[in-house]
C-alpha cells in the first residue's frame, strides 16, 4: 500500500476525536501520548487510498491531510498543497496580519509570534488524547493583547477544524439557538474519554466549535459535564465574541455538547435511553402534525375538529348573539372547536385570565347578548364584576357547570393562614398588597380592606413590584398567594442585584443595583399557596428535562416551582428560554419560529413547555399558521417545530388505570379519565393538565348554549357566577374586589401607580393595626 510519511506533530488533523488515524481494514492504532509527542515527533504512516477514520468510527476528509486538490488516483496531476488545512490558514492568516496599512491599527512582530506559538501548540494538541482544557485555552487567548490578535487566533482554530461529513450534518446533531448553522458531534472512545466534532457554515462559529473541542476534548465526561457558561464568559476570546447572539451561540454549543455527552455516557453503560416526553411536531409548512406518545396523540386528537360540532355550535351562538370566552387551559377537544367556529363567529376568544374580561366587554358593545365563560370560578366573577363596571350589567354570564369549579390556588388565599399574612401586611406601615389575579373577588376585597391592594398577572408582576418601590421606596410588599411565583420573583430579583446599573435599568429605568439591593429584604410572599397544575414541575421533572432536553428552547409559566424557574431563566439568559405568563409563552414561541422562516435555511425547533398541557392546541394552531402564511407568501424554508409536553413519573400509569371510561373521584372532585396505558393523567396527577378546567366541557358549552333563549334558561341560574354577595367595610364586596383590578389597569394604562394608590400606600396603618377590622 501506497502511504505518504510525517511527523505526527505536523498534523493539526493527526486525531479530530484525539485519536491515532487509520484506514479502512487496518489495526486501530493506540492513543498517541502526550508526552511522547513533545518529546519526539513520531512518524505516522497515512494510507494514499481508501477511507480513513478516527476511533470513533467517524469517516476523515482527505484533503484535511493532502491539501483541498489533490486526489490518489490522480497520478498526473502535482498537487497545489499538500500542507494541511490548518497550516495553509495560518500561513495566509499571517501574511494578512503583516499587511499594515496607514492609519489602520496593525498586530506587532510581538503579537504575530504569540499567535504563530499558539497556533503551533492547537496543532499539537489535535493529535493528544487530552484536551488543553479550558483554562490552558483561556491563558493562551489572554496572552494576545489587542482583539485583533484573539480574532485571527479564532479563526485558526476554525481552519484547524475538520469538516463534518454531509451524514453528520443532521438535525440531531444540530445546535439551536444559533444565527448560523452550527453542528456538534459526541462520541466517547475506548478509553471513556470525551471525543468532539463540529463544522458551521460561518468561519466565526467555526472557531467557537473548535475551541470547544480543543478545550473539551478527550476530557472525562465528568469534567465536561461540569463546565458552567461563566467558565466560558472567563476564556477571554476578545471583542469579536462579545456580542450577545454570539455569546449566546457559544453557551447553547456548550448545552448541545453536553446533552450529547450524558446520552453517550448511558449508552456506554448498556442504559436504555429514557423515553422522550409527550410531542406534536409540525411539519410540512404547517399542514401535517405528527404525535409521539399516548397523551401527545390524545392532545393532537382534536385538532381537527368534529365539522358537525363546528357547525351546531356557530349556528347556536349566530342565532342567540352569545360571545365566548375560554382560558388557554381548556380541555383540547372544546379548544379545536372553538378555533375552527372563530372563523365563522368572530366573537370567541381564547386567552389568559386577564383578557377574558376585556373581550367579554368587547362583545357586549358589538351586540352580544350573553357571554359564556369556558374556566375556572374566579375567571366567570372577573367577567361579571367587569361587564357591570363597563356599563353593561343586563348581560347575563354563564359557567359551564352548576357545581363549583374552583382552583387550588385561589382556595389557597381564603385559608386562615392567609388572613394571618394579610394581618402581618395590615400591622406594617407603608405595606402594599400585590395579589395574583387568579383569586376570587371576595378574597380581593377582604384583603383590599385590611391593605392597600393591586391585582398582578403573571406577565405584569415584575413591573408591578419594581414600580412600587420606585413609587414609595420606603414600602413593603407583601405578594400572593402563589408560593411559586413569589420565590420566582425573589430569586428573579436576588440575581438583578448583582448586575450592573446599566443592565438593571433595561428592566426598570427607576432602579439601580442599590436600590435592588435595598428592597429585598421588604420583599414578602406568602408560603403556602400552590396551583396543582404548575406543582408538577418539580425536581424530578425538572432533572428530566436538563438531562434529555437541555439545549432546547424552554417556556415556563411564572407559577412553576423552583427548580423549573431556574432552568428557563438560564435558558432565557442565552436567548433560549421565556419565563412569563401563557401569552408570553405563546408569543415567544411564535417569535422564534418566524426568525427560523427568516433565516431561510432547514431548522428543527423545539419547545419543551413548562405549563398547562392544554395550551398546546392554541400553540399548535398558531404555529401552523405562520408556516402556512410563510408558504403561501413564497418561503418554503423546511422549518418543523416540535412542542415537548413533559409528565412525571406519576403520570406513567398501568394499563387499564382509567382504561374504563368511568370517572374517579378525588377529594370530591370529578378526575376526566387519563389515557388507557402509557403516559396520562393518572388518578395521582403527573401530567400538567388542570382537572377544574377540563369541567369546561364541550357538551357543557352546547348544553348552555342550546337553553339559552328557551323556557330552560332558567334552569341555568347556578351556573351564573357565584357573586359574593355581601358588603365589606361598607362596600359592595363585588365593587372593593374590583378596585385592586382597577389599580392594575390604571398601572398597565399610564405606567405607574394611580396617585389615588400611593396616598394609600403611604397613610393608611401608617402606624400599624390599630384593633381588627
Amino acid at each position: 500500500m501506497e502511504v505518504a510519511t510525517r511527523s505526527a506533530a505536523s498534523f493539526p488533523h493527526l486525531l479530530p476525536d484525539g485519536q491515532v488515524l487509520h484506514g479502512q481494514g487496518q489495526a486501530r492504532g493506540k492513543p498517541a501520548r502526550p508526552a511522547a509527542l513533545a518529546s519526539s515527533p513520531s512518524p505516522l504512516k497515512i494510507p494514499r487510498r481508501g477511507p480513513l477514520f478516527c476511533r470513533c468510527g467517524k469517516e476523515l476528509p482527505r484533503s484535511d491531510f493532502f491539501g483541498t486538490s489533490w486526489h490518489p488516483d490522480a497520478s498526473s496531476q502535482r498537487p497545489q498543497s499538500t500542507r494541511p488545512a490548518f497550516a495553509r490558514a495560518e500561513g495566509q492568516a499571517g501574511r494578512e496580519g503583516g499587511r499594515k496599512q496607514r492609519g489602520s491599527i496593525g498586530a506587532t512582530a510581538r503579537e504575530r509570534r504569540q499567535v504563530r506559538a499558539a497556533v503551533s501548540v492547537v496543532q499539537d494538541v489535535v493529535t493528544e488524547t487530552g484536551g488543553w482544557g479550558l483554562e490552558e485555552v483561556r491563558r493562551r487567548f489572554e496572552a494576545l493583547a489587542d482583539g485583533q490578535s484573539k480574532y485571527r487566533l479564532l479563526l485558526q482554530y476554525a481552519a484547524g477544524l475538520p469538516r463534518l461529513g454531509e451524514g453528520d450534518k443532521t438535525a440531531d446533531n444540530r445546535v439551536m439557538g444559533c444565527t448560523a448553522q452550527v453542528y456538534v458531534t459526541v462520541c466517547l472512545d475506548d478509553a471513556g474519554l470525551v471525543q468532539l466534532g463540529g463544522d458551521s457554515d460561518s468561519e466565526l462559529s467555526r472557531g467557537l466549535v473548535a475551541v470547544l473541542v480543543a478545550a473539551l476534548g478527550g476530557r472525562p465526561p465528568a469534567e465536561v459535564l461540569a463546565v458552567q457558561e461563566d467558565a466560558l464568559a472567563g476564556l477571554q476570546l476578545g471583542s469579536a465574541v462579545t456580542s450577545r447572539s454570539r455569546i449566546n451561540g457559544f453557551y447553547n454549543m456548550l448545552q448541545s455538547i453536553q446533552r450529547r455527552t450524558r446520552a453517550a455516557v448511558a449508552a456506554a453503560a448498556g442504559e436504555a435511553p429514557p423515553a422522550p416526553f409527550p410531542s406534536l411536531l409540525i411539519t410540512a409548512g404547517g399542514e401535517a402534525v405528527e404525535a409521539q406518545g399516548e397523551f401527545a396523540r390524545a392532545q393532537a386528537e382534536y385538532l381537527s375538529p368534529d365539522p358537525a360540532a363546528v357547525t351546531e355550535l356557530v349556528n347556536l351562538l349566530r342565532e342567540k348573539k352569545i360571545g365566548v370566552v375560554a382560558h388557554f387551559y381548556m380541555d383540547p377537544q372544546v379548544q379545536g372547536v372553538l378555533a375552527a367556529a372563530a372563523r365563522q363567529w368572530p366573537h370567541i376568544h381564547i386567552s389568559d385570565s386577564l383578557v377574558m374580561a376585556d373581550r367579554a366587554v368587547s362583545m357586549a358593545a358589538a351586540g352580544c347578548e350573553r357571554i359564556a365563560v369556558l374556566g375556572v370560578d374566579f375567571m366567570s366573577e372577573n367577567v361579571r364584576a367587569i361587564l357591570s363596571r363597563g356599563g353593561y350589567p343586563e348581560v347575563p354570564v354563564y359557567r359551564m357547570a352548576a357545581e363549583h369549579i374552583g382552583c387550588s390556588l385561589a382556595e389557597a388565599a381564603e385559608s386562615p393562614a392567609y388572613v394571618d399574612f394579610l394581618e402581618e401586611a395590615a400591622g406594617t406601615p407603608g405595606s402594599l398588597h400585590v395579589i395574583y389575579i387568579n383569586t376570587s373577588l371576595g378574597t380581593k376585597a377582604e384583603a383590599h380592606a385590611r391593605v392597600p391592594t393591586i391585582t398582578c398577572t403573571s406577565s405584569n408582576v415584575v413591573q408591578t413590584v419594581l414600580q412600587a418601590f420606585a413609587q414609595v421606596p420606603e414600602c413593603s410588599v407583601y405578594y400572593g398567594p402563589d408560593t411559586y411565583m413569589g420565590g420566582n420573583l425573589g430569586t428573579l430579583l436576588r440575581q438583578l442585584a448583582t448586575q450592573s446599573d446599566e443592565d438593571v435599568a433595561k428592566v426598570h429605568p427607576a432602579h439601580t443595583q442599590a436600590s435592588i439591593r435595598a428592597l429585598l429584604p421588604r420583599l414578602h410572599y406568602f408560603q403556602d399557596g400552590a396551583c396543582m397544575v404548575h406543582d408538577m414541575f418539580g425536581q424530578a421533572v425538572t432533572q428530566r428535562v436538563r438531562a434529555s432536553y437541555g439545549d432546547a428552547y424552554q417556556a415556563a409559566h411564572f407559577e412553576v416551582p423552583g427548580e423549573m424557574f431556574d432552568l428557563a431563566l438560564e435558558a432565557a439568559a442565552r436567548g433560549m428560554g421565556i419565563v412569563g405568563s401563557t401569552k408570553n409563552i405563546l408569543d415567544f414561541i411564535a417569535e422564534r419560529t418566524q426568525a427560523a422562516l427568516a433565516a431561510g435555511y432547514a431548522q428543527r425547533l423545539q419547545f419543551v413547555l413548562g405549563t398547562e398541557a392544554g395550551m398546546v392546541t392554541a400553540i399548535v394552531n398558531k404555529v401552523k399558521g405562520i408556516l402556512k402564511e410563510a408558504r403561501a407568501a413564497g418561503n418554503d424554508t423546511p422549518v418543523e417545530v416540535e412542542i415537548v409536553f413533559p409528565v412525571s413519573a406519576d403520570a406513567v400509569t398501568a394499563t387499564g388505570e382509567n382504561g374504563s371510561g368511568g370517572s374517579e373521584a378525588l377529594a370530591g372532585l370529578t378526575i376526566v379519565p387519563g389515557v388507557a396505558a402509557g403516559e396520562g393523567c393518572s388518578t395521582a396527577g403527573g401530567c400538567a393538565s388542570c382537572p377544574y378546567m377540563k369541567m369546561n366541557s364541550l357538551d357543557a358549552l352546547l348544553m348552555v348554549c342550546r337553553r339559552i333563549g328557551t323556557p330552560g334558561e332558567a334552569l341555568l341560574d347556578a351556573f351564573q357566577p357565584r357573586m359574593v354577595d355581601r358588603t365589606v367595610a361598607g362596600k359592595a364586596a363585588v365593587d372593593l374586589g374590583s378596585d385592586s383590578i382597577l389599580h392594575m389597569r390604571h398601572f398597565q394604562t399610564n405606567g405607574k401607580l394611580s396617585d389615588e394608590l400611593v396616598a394609600d400606600i403611604r397613610t393608611r396603618n401608617q402606624h400599624g393595626r390599630q384593633g381588627p377590622l
